[in-house]
């Protein structure tokens, strides 16, 4: 597990200047437009009669903008559970603010329901993620299990996790909070930079798990499931209503397993719910809790020698005996939503984090000459972390110069202190036997202590709007202006002085794009973004990257979308280029120092369907093609300062697919079957080990025996294939995939 935490730049001269200037910009633009966006809000509401007043704003204001997806009228949120598979007009929330669907977003998002994840069993976020375009998994204990990579750039710095719109700051490249899927109503992804609209990191992407609300109809589900290697799942989910503006959702899950391999059991618990009052159909709040316990296998994998993989070693585990991995997150959080006037909406959404995660290991694995494996990297790890924000949004509906208008406008503040107790700086190995060995217990020389503590206070303003043009083409743009103030305070130990910093990070983005309609289900679109990254994980900047800046991003980005056959099929391409520019690079003069001048580049083609055929038949089925390079970047090695210009980087893949069949053959009977490729990629920027491509098989296949229960039979990686999942230690130990696995489960629904 890397927990360095390096930075991925900008240029460092004039950087205060720009800062300040963008700073100052970007509130002078929102004070300039604010008037305007309240007048065209005000003229909307003189044109509408008191009746129209009760309506929703987004059905009221914008006809352009395609929302077709069912509504609960009491929640005012998007019910996807029987949503169409690539539905291009329910609204995505992952790429706006705006509530646009995909066909009116200059964009590439995507939705995955709560439908499709139950009918591929998919229980963890993940596992359902990488069924979208262009996502693979590179999940490891190290990063929390929840690391995934899209258009060349991969890991929790950025790709950003949101849930239910609010993000977590990664604090050592580790996120372990959302991993259960059964609280979902649907996961959106955004691909490409995402910082105009959450700030700092996401230039690859952005993953956002939407829960399920609350629901005024009484309704129940309970499961129950037992499958391969000891697997057991129990979970319920409820919802109804508390009374005449009361009404409650709850919901648990509890998964163990004992594992593939030795000591590789797991257990997962995840319970929350959400309460919402409805004052009147103007004013509505409500309050969320979740609570998730995660113990992950204690699996690091197994060693590699010059790439080449024994497959006798598939089912060894070289952890100590005594390991422990285990992650606990809290999210609450209270969302208050008020019509304040016709064509004007306030939303905030003040909320609290917190997460503790302990590592207890041996995490490095090494073939030895004579056949036996050299243990190494004793770790002890705590995290201790918290975040307190808020976030506030007001929306406008209204006409901005004779034209149809929506805006946001808002705000959100965050502080988040984090806490690394360690035994740093690892020390302590030990040799075993390739097969037939005592797993040993944990020794290290070197104390667990308190290692250091941060203290980052972030704040921002942003904007968004569309404006319609004409009654075909439409203005989508946004602007962010972010202010992060860091310190850090690292204690000290045997190896280290005491010391203190601060550091200040400043940027203003942008994007603007297109969106012209040929038809009502078919648009075309262009768009123009720029994104932020950090050169690790902002909120445990060491002191040896204090000099450093962000790095800066920009995309261009093409496609065309269209929906048709009213609705039952759907289609999507885009074309796009990211630059990233002022990566850490070693200085060719000095291998011992850094330089922020690399620079990294990815384009590439990304195609989905959805079809819905007669006879009960359907297919999804997406596929992505990049290029990804380092186009000017260094690396040390023996000493000596070597190029990787033209390399792929490492755990990168540049070609995914999927494709999902199902076939309602029979009344309550469905079956379905999907592919799952990934392309070759190279376990280190040297590209000297290459990792095979994999193909995964799977199949799902359900019985609704009666009205209220469904029997479901699930079936991974069919042909059993040995492949990785991710790799370590510049490619010389690789995390091995779950070998041919199936469980059964009983749903009752009432």
């Amino acid at each position: 597990m890397d927990i360095s935490t390096s930075f991925a730049p900008v240029s460092r001269y004039g950087a205060r200047g720009r800062r300040l200037c963008g700073g100052a910009f970007a509130c002078a633009w929102l004070l300039h437009a604010l008037p305007a966006l309240a007048d065209g809000a005000a003229a909307a509401a003189d044109a509408q009669s008191g009746a129209q007043a009760a309506t929703d704003t987004s059905n009221r204001t914008l006809p352009a903008v395609h929302i077709e997806a069912t509504t609960d009228a009491t929640t005012n949120a998007t019910t996807s559970n029987g949503a169409v598979a690539g539905n291009l007009s329910t609204p995505i929330e992952a790429g706006s603010r705006l509530g646009l669907s995909s066909l009116d977003t200059p964009a590439s998002v995507e939705a995955i329901t709560s439908g499709q994840i139950e009918e591929k069993g998919d229980t963890n976020v993940t596992q359902a993620v990488t069924r979208a375009t262009g996502f693979a998994t590179d999940a490891a204990p190290g990063n929390g299990g929840t690391s995934v990579s899209v258009r060349g750039f991969s890991g929790p710095e950025s790709i950003t996790t949101l849930y239910d719109g609010v993000r977590m700051f990664p604090g050592a490249g580790t996120v372990t909070f959302p991993f259960d899927t059964w609280s979902v109503d649907r996961i959106e992804v955004l691909r490409g930079p995402a910082s105009v609209l959450y700030g700092e990191g996401g230039i690859g992407g952005v993953i956002n798990v939407v829960p399920k609300a609350p629901l005024r109809d009484y309704a129940t589900t309970i499961q129950l499931g037992a499958g391969s290697y000891g697997e057991k799942r129990a979970a319920l989910d409820t919802t109804g209503a508390l009374g005449p503006m009361l009404s409650y959702r709850f919901y648990v899950s509890d998964d163990r397993s004992n594992g593939w391999v030795p000591r590789g059991n797991t257990h997962t618990t995840a319970v929350g719910g959400s309460l919402r009052l409805d004052v009147n159909p103007d004013l509505w709040f409500s309050l969320d809790y979740d609570y998730g316990r995660q113990e992950p296998a204690r699996y690091f994998g197994v060693p590699v020698v010059n790439g080449q993989l024994n497959p006798a070693l598939r089912f060894q585990n070289y952890n100590v005996a005594d390991a422990a991995i285990s992650y606990y997150d809290q999210w609450t959080r209270l969302n208050t939503t008020w019509r304040a006037a016709p064509g004007i909406t306030l939303h905030n959404q003040l909320y609290y984090l917190l997460t503790n995660r302990h590592w207890h290991d041996s995490e490095s694995y090494m073939l030895q000459p004579d056949g036996n494996v050299l243990r190494s990297d004793y770790i002890e790890i705590l995290h201790h972390e918290k975040q307190v924000g808020d976030t506030l949004d007001a929306t406008f509906d209204g006409h901005l110069f004779g034209h149809q208008n929506r805006a946001v406008v808002g705000a959100d503040f965050n502080v988040i202190s984090f806490l690394d107790t360690s035994n740093s700086p690892f020390d302590g190995s030990s040799i075993v036997p390739a097969f037939n060995f005592d797993p040993g217990v944990f020794m290290s020389p070197d104390p667990t202590v308190p290692a250091f503590r941060t203290i980052t206070h972030q704040a921002s303003l942003f904007a968004e709007d569309r404006l319609e043009l004409t009654d075909r083409l439409a203005w989508v743009s946004g602007l962010r202006y972010d202010h992060i103030d860091f310190h850090r305070d690292t204690f000290a130990t045997a190896t280290t002085a005491a010391s203190s910093f601060d550091k200040t990070f400043a940027h203003t983005g942008w994007r603007t794009g297109l969106v012209f309609s040929l038809t009502p289900d078919l648009s075309v679109y262009a768009q123009y973004t720029t994104g932020t990254d950090g050169v690790g994980s902002l909120i445990t900047l060491s002191q040896s990257s204090s000099a450093f800046t962000l790095s800066t991003g920009q995309q261009w980005e093409a496609g065309i979308k269209q929906q048709l056959l009213g609705g039952r099929a759907s289609w999507t391409l885009a074309f796009y280029q990211i630059v990233k520019r002022d990566l850490l690079s070693t200085d060719p003069a000095n291998p011992d120092l850094s330089e922020q001048v690399g620079k990294q580049s990815s384009r590439g083609v990304e195609w989905s369907g959805a079809l819905q055929l007669g006879g009960g038949w359907s297919v999804e089925a997406n596929a992505a093609l990049l290029r990804a390079r380092f186009d000017d970047f260094n690396e040390e090695e023996n000493g000596q300062s070597v190029s990787r210009a033209g390399n792929v980087p490492f755990n990168i893949p540049e070609q995914t697919a999927n494709v999902w069949l199902e076939w309602a053959f029979a009344p309550g009977w469905k079956a379905g079957a999907g592919v799952q490729y990934v392309g070759r990629r190279f376990g280190d920027n040297a590209n000297t080990v290459p990792i095979p491509s994999y193909t995964l098989v799977d199949a799902s296949a359900s019985w609704r025996a009666t009205r209220n229960l469904t029997l479901a039979l699930y079936l991974r990686n069919l042909t059993n294939r040995v492949y990785a999942v991710t790799t370590q230690n510049d490619g010389t130990e690789w995390l091995l995939g779950a070998p041919r696995s199936g469980w059964v489960t009983a749903t009752l629904n009432f």
